[in-house]
């Protein structure tokens, strides 16, 4: 036998992640052509393993890679982690589907989680369009959700009104493109801009449309409302609109630990529920600053939330929203933000941000808002990595980033 590669002597991981032995893989083009004893076969490259783990690529199946694979050709950190390839468009938000008036809008709300730019938006609106830009720009592989808040701003804008009757046919119909166009699932953010204001029936309205192509119901839930109703919902969305439901980067609370979490997981699966979930290997969690904000500042849509945020009573809903979230201030720290300026705080909690500012504290995180354009990234220290130990081992359990 010939190959153009073999890769010798490492522990080899099956498919399932499951069975591993000592053996040989022959790699023919692009293709693995042969696994097993292939000591007496040749090949143009030969890779000593000896000590390693060969494995298939890994999938992300939770990040926010979306803008980075038009920039980028090749996101070494993620090849070096053993990825190759990734779920995009999850969280219910990204860059498409798209239209003339919410285009500029997805691009401003996205700059903390994705560094696209204006002048990086080449006129794509639909998935299919979106898909074409992937192709070929990165060297990993990628599939798309339909994000819901793209769809829904299509249709209702970035308001709280409740959908109608033409509406929801409108935005089924676009599910339906979007699974034609390859997506997986419906990718919702509950505690996100547009679907917040989403009804339980409105999602399960929405759901039954990708039902026919098989697509999954991948849900960011309603955390800031409690786990375990929010966990409730999402089951409840599959079970009437008869799709499996995968739960994004679920991870145990202090008032909620690993056995109450995966006990609802169990029972749930056991009720009849086609259910998963994913989460990363690590504790602390990442979401934007303006993640805090209250709902009504997003009504308009993104660009128009810096022209509210001085209001008296925008004013007091921060300061409410900044001591009523369950983790402290000293637990949330400043990861990123665009300005050479504000560097500096880059790695500070916001207790010690607020209080370098002499100002009330909602002040000084408007003023951090407007100063960066919403676009600041925070890290919330959720307890130590340990506690994430049995969720990473649940049958159920997916990796994301």
């Amino acid at each position: 036998m010939n190959f153009d590669t073999i890769i010798r002597n490492g522990q080899v991981i099956d498919g399932t992640g499951g069975a591993r032995f000592r053996g040989d893989v022959g790699i023919t083009g692009d293709k693995i052509a042969a696994i097993g004893d292939l000591q007496a076969a040749d090949a143009r490259q030969s890779i000593d393993a000896a000590g390693l783990v060969v494995a298939p690529g890994f999938i992300d199946v939770h990040n926010h890679s979306d803008g980075w694979f038009l920039r980028r050709p090749h996101l070494t950190a993620k090849t070096q982690q053993g990825f190759t390839t990734e779920v995009l468009m999850a969280d219910g938000i990204s860059y498409a589907p798209v239209n003339a008036n919410t285009a500029a809008q997805w691009m401003y709300y996205m700059r903390s989680l994705n560094g696209l730019r204006m002048d990086e938006y080449t006129g794509w609106r639909t998935l299919a369009e979106y898909g074409l830009r992937l192709d070929g720009a990165s060297v990993h592989n990628s599939l798309i959700h339909v994000p819901y808040a793209n769809v829904r701003s299509l249709f209702c804008g970035f308001n709280r009104k409740q959908v109608d009757d033409i509406e929801i046919k409108l935005i089924q119909n676009e599910i339906r493109e979007g699974m034609e166009a390859g997506a997986v699932g419906l990718s919702t953010g509950l505690d996100y801009i547009a679907q917040c204001f989403s009804t339980t029936q409105e999602l399960i309205d929405a759901s039954v449309a990708m039902a026919p192509y098989g697509g999954l119901y991948v849900s960011h839930i309603r955390y800031k409302r409690g786990l375990l109703p929010a966990l409730d919902e999402a089951a409840e969305i599959g079970r009437k609109a008869g799709v499996p439901v995968h739960i994004s980067h679920l991870k145990a609370q202090t008032e909620f630990p690993a056995d109450v979490v995966l006990g609802w997981v169990d029972k749930t699966r056991q009720s009849g529920v086609d259910l998963t979930f994913d989460v990363y290997p690590y504790q602390p969690g990442s979401t934007m600053l303006n993640f805090l904000l209250p709902y009504e500042v997003w009504e308009n849509g993104p660009l128009a939330v810096l022209d509210q945020l001085n209001r008296p009573e925008i004013k007091a809903r921060i300061r409410a929203a900044l001591f009523g979230y369950r983790l402290p201030l000293d637990r949330i720290h400043i990861a990123w933000l665009p300005g050479s300026e504000n560097a500096v705080h880059i790695g500070k909690s916001l207790e010690r941000y607020i209080d370098e500012q002499n100002v009330p504290a909602e002040e000084a995180i408007i003023n951090l808002l407007i100063e960066e354009r919403l676009a600041v990234l925070l890290v919330f220290n959720e307890g130590d990595d340990a506690l994430i130990g049995p969720i990473l081992q649940h049958e159920a359990f997916m990796l994301g980033s």
